[in-house]
């Protein structure tokens, strides 16, 4: 059987397995149209216009029969009645259509009771998993649409009521969400659900959906809920109306600045992808102007997806991504997105699959190339709406750097994407988030960062805003005075007038006031909610307040009609970050740690089931409760969850703050395992954020083994060595490198899973000391030892790894043959094993390898291929090899010389005498002598003395004679003495041709 889904999701499955048959969006529209006109023949020259107006007629005819061809291989022929003037869909056993199941439940539904609503309705609306052909703006499509979406509004309806009257108020409430969901501006569904909830006895919830109702009909419309929906709310509370909370005043004074945004939305809109910042102080009105832009976009037809950071931490990392992704449109757009890309947008917003364990996140760390795979997914979902989309984000300043890195990824990945990402960003105190000021500067730089600077609101301007708030004019005197007040600032005259501040207030107390005018309770649990840190539900101010729940109800909605709260997503958040500092400073020290103590027992509570969401946070609490042994496993349950997602900074930054808790308790070998274990866990995301040689990493595998030895932890401590074993040889500590890989070799037991990393780093060493065959040896000991292990922290496949690395010993030795062919096997197995990270190793030593060989030709497509695997995943070690490699086979100095430039930079010292003696064949003779005499500086200096008979070799071809000679002979005694059978036959062959004699 197939499966033709048209709503949401457009594809054709097999219904047995789930395979897609099809995503064609050409083969799908069809069936769409043929489906909507089901029983009804249409002819073959109307759906050739419709489907290929720019096509004449025969070859629009042409087009049809072809994709008639691939429609019948997708799903038979029986459902597809052709005749040579026309083409009809017939329902049949072998072929379900969700448009129709909707039809066919709604007309059943419609002419029977309750019992065929209940058998009926619930399937059909499930099948609808959004509007039907979504991101297709044919005018054939319009009608079907609307039409199918009133039939499941009614199925809503019918289904609501039937559940209701049969007492499943838990299924009546599911439904009517659904219906909101649909028409989100209709108020009935609002009130249907009020009721349901207040039956149910959750009258928090009933006052949630309240203010949901009134915050969308408030941006969307201007205006607020209806007589019978505030009466509902009215019976809730029990108490007289005290009306509709104050309304807002319309933007005051930006009309230059919002045409300014408006042009940038309009060039974005056209398919010129971009970032505006809107900069000013707090409260100056930026997220007010940035309300304004996002109503304009919406009434033009765009997706609009909004989200904000805090700052607070305990926020999950990519947070705003995960907002806009929950966007209804973007939702819809996902379903149509392949599997592939399906499977990494869960990740992040989970559809119902299982969600990733703490052993996948650890693999995550170390594999960092799948963070590029995760952030495409993410940018396609968001670019795959088929409309422009307008990306807004609040408080730019506290924003997490993996959502910076994704935005800088997403609007690079796609420039000609109809998308603008708007912020708003703080310029008070900006030098304290210098991590954002380094990501703004460099957006300035690639060109699509558009700056709005926003000032304070001139005199005559502030004085219009308190007039329209207040709804009379103010005095002369009380126009300075308020101007001398506020400053100017939009958010301070809103305050100043809506609290009716004292005359000569300042801004401190203006805010203050605003608080305090709210009753005991609502001040109450304004200070619970500030000390939450974050947006808030009902349900967790309920739990973790002292207060009856009714009272806590109230309070809420009493500080949401002051405007001191406004609704946020499935809960609330205050209107504006100062006032939240001001409602937490109003809470005495004590009761702040009881209240932190409080919030993270009910979060706990509340995310019983799965608390990983909610880790950061709790961790937070309970570390700011008084409790560092709660907050010590929620950090890193939450640096686990984090990885999860590639956030490799956040996991660090997790990490770090469990051990300053542990580190700050006293000395014992409790403390000690603790330290220990964080150690072990975070050392894999210091390696993928700052790489082998970074002193991060080897300062905590320094501590790691310090730490393991003192607990008798022989394998942690191995397993360390051989992380620090990688950072010791990449910085160029040859020396050191060696001395660890034998203590691991030697420490190793026979059963160890560390037997193939031990010979693999021995291998490694042995290598660079200029001991080929033994180095061999070691080398093919470790592929047969390794199975399909990583290599630990450093994240590539050891197998692939040693068989790369052992060509250059196979050619050292001589064997030519068994070198290329190494080089060979490696990139196979890497390809075989689809690892990218693991073929960009192979590639790049089998670049070491041909121009060893001088296979300049398979040099060339090596480093071709390494250079956009790089590019593509930023790698950037191996991107180094990749430009010294292509800059010498082209003849390029000034390629060759960056890539060694960014080595060092990198403090990756590592076969520099290698590097430079390329860069040396590039320059000319005086450049050339520089160079080679410091190649043979830095071998000397590192112990890196593998290629040094060849550094020496060819720096006596600048040499005078005499001196070349004598220089020769020495070159071929240290190869002699490395068995370099290769290196000691160009020595050779170069002092027969200088006149010495051996």
């Amino acid at each position: 059987m197939r499966q033709v889904s048209l709503l949401g999701e457009q594809a054709i499955l097999d219904e047995a397995d789930g395979v897609v048959v099809t995503r064609s969006p050409r083969s799908v529209a069809l069936v769409a149209f043929l489906v909507v006109h089901a029983g009804v023949p249409q002819p073959r020259q109307r759906i050739a216009a419709l489907f290929w107006p720019d096509s004449t007629e025969a070859q629009a005819l042409t087009n049809l029969r072809r994709e008639l061809h691939h429609l019948r291989h997708a799903i038979g022929g029986e459902s597809l009645v052709a005749t040579g003037k026309d083409l009809c869909w017939r329902d049949t056993p072998a072929v379900r259509v969700d448009v129709r199941d909707l039809e066919l439940a709604h007309r059943a539904a419609i002419t029977g009771g309750d019992d065929a609503v209940l058998a009926h309705a619930p399937a059909a609306i499930a099948g609808y998993r959004g509007e039907f052909l979504p991101g297709i703006a044919d005018e054939w499509v319009v009608q079907p649409r609307a039409e199918l979406e009133s039939r499941c509004v009614r199925l809503c309806d019918l289904l609501c009521e039937a559940r209701r009257g049969r007492g499943d108020l838990p299924g009546a409430a599911e439904v009517a969400r659904r219906r909101i969901h649909l028409r989100p501006l209709e108020e009935h569904g609002y009130r249907t659900l009020m009721e349901l909830q207040a039956a149910m006895g959750d009258r928090a919830g009933a006052v949630s959906t309240y203010h949901h109702c009134a915050s969308i009909l408030e941006r969307e419309l201007g205006v607020v809920p209806d007589e019978a929906t505030r009466k509902v709310l009215r019976r809730l509370l029990a108490r007289p109306s005290g009306g509709p909370r104050p309304g807002t005043a319309g933007l005051v004074g930006r009309s230059r600045e919002l045409r300014h945004l408006l042009g940038i939305w309009q060039n974005a809109a056209a398919g010129r992808a971009g970032l505006v910042l809107v900069r000013g102080g707090a409260g100056v009105g930026k997220s007010r102007l940035l309300d304004e832009v996002a109503g304009t976009a919406r009434a033009h037809g765009a997706v609009v997806a909004t989200s904000q950071c805090f700052g607070t931490p305990g926020r999950l990392p990519l947070a705003p991504v995960a907002d806009w992704l929950r966007a209804p449109a973007v939702q819809a757009a996902t379903t149509n997105l392949d599997p592939v890309w399906r499977a990494e947008v869960d990740r992040l917003v989970p559809s119902g699959r299982s969600r990733d364990g703490p052993d996948t996140g650890t693999r995550a760390m170390v594999d960092a190339w799948q963070r590029h795979r995760f952030f495409e997914g993410l940018a396609r979902a968001l670019t795959g709406t088929g409309r422009p989309m307008l990306l807004v984000l609040d408080n730019l300043q506290w924003c997490d750097q993996e959502t910076l890195a994704f935005l800088t990824f997403c609007l690079g990945l796609r420039p000609d994407a109809p998308v603008l990402v708007a912020a708003t960003l703080r310029t008070d105190d900006f030098d304290e988030w210098s991590e954002t000021g380094d990501w703004v500067a460099r957006m300035r730089a690639t060109g699509l960062l558009t700056e709005q600077a926003l000032n304070p609101l001139e005199p005559g301007e502030t004085a219009r805003l308190a007039e329209l708030l207040a709804g009379q004019p103010l005095a002369p005197g009380d126009r300075e005075l308020l101007q001398a007040t506020t400053g100017g600032f939009p958010l301070y005259v809103v305050e100043a007038v809506r609290g009716k501040a004292l005359p000569g207030s300042d801004l401190t107390a203006v805010l203050r006031n605003r608080v305090e005018q709210a009753g005991s309770a609502a001040r109450r649990v304004a200070g619970l909610a500030a000390a939450v840190g974050r947006d808030f539900t009902l349900a967790l101010l309920t739990e973790a307040s002292d207060l009856e729940p009714d009272t806590v109800v109230r309070a809420v909605d009493e500080l949401w009609r002051r405007r001191i709260f406004h609704e946020c997503g499935d809960g609330y958040d205050f209107s504006h970050e100062l006032l939240r500092d001001t409602a937490y400073r109003l809470v005495s020290p004590p009761n702040r740690w009881l209240l932190h103590r409080r919030i993270a027992q009910a979060l706990e509570m509340l995310h019983a089931g799965d608390t990983d969401p909610v880790s950061g946070r709790l961790a937070e609490q309970y570390a700011r409760g008084g409790r560092p042994d709660r907050a010590v496993s929620f950090y890193r349950r939450a640096a686990a969850f984090a990885s999860s997602t590639f956030a490799h900074a956040e996991a660090i930054r997790l990490h770090q703050e469990a051990l300053d808790l542990v580190r700050a308790q006293p000395d014992s070998r409790e403390s000690a395992r603790a330290e220990l274990s964080i150690l072990e866990t975070m050392a894999a995301p210091l390696n993928a954020r700052y790489g082998y040689a970074s002193p991060q990493v080897q300062h905590a595998l320094e501590r790691t083994i310090d730490l393991a030895r003192q607990l008798g932890r022989r394998d942690s401590a191995l397993t360390a060595m051989v992380g620090l074993w990688a950072s010791r040889f990449v910085q160029g500590r040859t020396g050191e490198a060696y001395e660890l890989a034998t203590t691991v070799l030697n420490l190793v037991d026979p059963d160890s899973e560390l037997r193939g990393a031990a010979h693999f780093t021995f291998g490694g060493s042995a290598t660079s000391l200029g001991r080929p065959a033994e180095a061999l040896q070691h080398f093919d000991l470790a592929v047969k030892l390794s199975g399909d292990a990583p290599l630990l922290t450093v994240g590539t496949r050891l197998d692939v790894h040693a068989t790369a690395w052992a060509a250059h010993p196979h050619w050292l030795l001589g064997h030519t043959g068994e070198a290329v062919a190494a080089a060979v096997d490696a990139i196979g197995l890497a390809r075989a094993i689809d690892h990218p990270y693991s073929l960009a190793v192979a590639l790049a030593y089998a670049g070491i390898t041909y121009q060893m060989c001088d296979e300049k030709v398979r040099l060339g497509d090596v480093v071709g291929e390494l250079g956009e695997l790089c590019d593509r995943y930023g790698f950037a070690y191996y991107r180094e090899w990749g430009l010294v490699l292509g800059g010498w086979r082209a003849g390029r100095i000034d390629t060759a010389r960056r890539g060694i430039d960014n080595l060092r930079a990198e403090g990756s010292f590592a076969r520099m005498p290698y590097w430079l003696s390329l860069l040396a064949d590039l320059s000319g003779p005086e450049s050339a002598r520089a160079t080679l005499d410091a190649a043979i500086v830095a071998g000397q200096a590192r112990d890196d003395v593998w290629w040094m008979p060849e550094v020496m070799r060819r720096r006596a071809a600048l040499d005078e004679p005499a001196t070349a000679v004598s220089r020769l002979r020495s070159a071929v005694r240290l190869a002699t003495a490395q068995g370099s059978v290769a290196l000691r036959r160009r020595c050779e062959h170069d002092l027969g041709v200088r006149g010495g004699v051996r």
